[in-house]
């Protein structure tokens, strides 16, 4: 009796946790850009996996004074056609890296052999400076757990600008050869090979020289081109590189998107999804308390030229339509 008492006890325990789980999700159908108009979102970092869209973005979370970001977690969102999302729990926190002070800087998510690899910026707690953490999930929901009980690049690993803050905004991609490679940088952008287990380096840290880089790098391929897009000036635009090698050279190609209205950052993930391309950034379109420190996810498309180029993109308040 007692052994069959606590295994129904457990059994409860799950399911009044499912049912928890479940009564944090929330449907958005989205109306136009920004997409979530509930809290304030930023740095979104796009996946496509399955039929689906899955949509990590930091949360800014309106600090008073109005002069810095807060951000504690990261949100996680999906969706089939890029209009009704499905908010799921929030996956990963902060705290969720013991080694790691506060701060839930610009990310992205990547799979590999059925485990998600989740890269973050955050501020490490005894190495002065940001680093860059990774969790691990067996689905793209979460929860995600701390894959090295470590930072894997740490601010004193990078000196080639002398600041304590330009090991942020990593991005990663898988080759078709099955190389994977991460990118990340503020002021320098850096990249180095991963390991095929995605969460130790796999040689030297090197450098890409880009013009007028401030931040936010996105590294994405598509037919034989690499395409370097990332964060310039400030306020920032969004400009873009191309190459046929990634690693280099690059041919700077020019301003992609221009500033977001009311926000000096712009940080962008670009992905094809059924048919058709999107460009995905953030802007400061419902903050009506000044600064910029409470930014907004928005979504528009992108198109190519014949030759590879990238039309700039419209930003527009409409958004993108029904995806079939």
């Amino acid at each position: 009796m007692f052994k069959n008492f606590k295994l129904y006890g457990s059994v409860l325990v799950l399911s009044v946790a499912q049912l928890v789980a479940k009564a944090q999700e929330k449907i958005i159908v989205s109306k136009g850009n920004p997409i979530i108009t509930d809290k304030y979102t930023a740095d979104p970092a796009a996946y496509v996996y399955g039929d689906s869209v899955y949509l990590y973005t930091g949360h800014d979370v309106a600090p008073a004074p109005k002069n810095n970001y807060e951000m504690h977690e990261w949100l996680c969102y999906a969706s089939a056609d890029m209009i009704t999302w499905k908010e799921h729990k929030s996956p990963l926190n902060a705290k969720d890296f013991s080694w790691a002070k506060d701060d839930a800087w610009a990310s992205q998510v990547i799979e590999r052999d059925g485990k998600f690899y989740w890269y973050v910026a955050i501020t490490h707690g005894s190495i002065h400076g940001k680093s860059i953490g990774v969790a691990v999930a067996d689905n793209p929901r979460g929860p995600f757990k701390d894959a090295l009980g470590k930072a894997l690049i740490t601010n004193d690993m990078t000196t080639a600008v002398k600041i304590t803050w330009d090991d942020i905004d990593p991005t990663v991609i898988i080759d078709d050869d099955g190389q994977a490679y991460l990118f990340w940088g503020n002021q320098q952008c850096y990249y180095a090979r991963l390991k095929k287990n995605m969460i130790e380096l796999d040689g030297p840290i090197q450098k890409v020289n880009l013009p007028e880089f401030t931040e936010a790098p996105w590294i994405h391929k598509r037919k034989g081109w690499y395409y370097l897009s990332y964060a310039s000036q400030f306020p920032e635009k969004i400009v873009y590189a191309m190459s046929k090698n990634i690693n280099g050279p690059w041919e700077y190609k020019g301003i992609l998107n221009e500033i977001a209205g009311n926000s000096n950052t712009n940080h962008q993930s670009i992905i094809d999804f059924k048919g058709k391309s999107y460009f995905i950034y953030h802007n400061g379109a419902i903050n009506n308390d000044g600064g910029s420190y409470r930014r907004s996810v928005c979504i528009d498309y992108l198109n190519y030229n014949t030759d590879g180029t990238m039309k700039r993109v419209v930003m527009t308040s409409e958004g993108v339509k029904k995806a079939k």
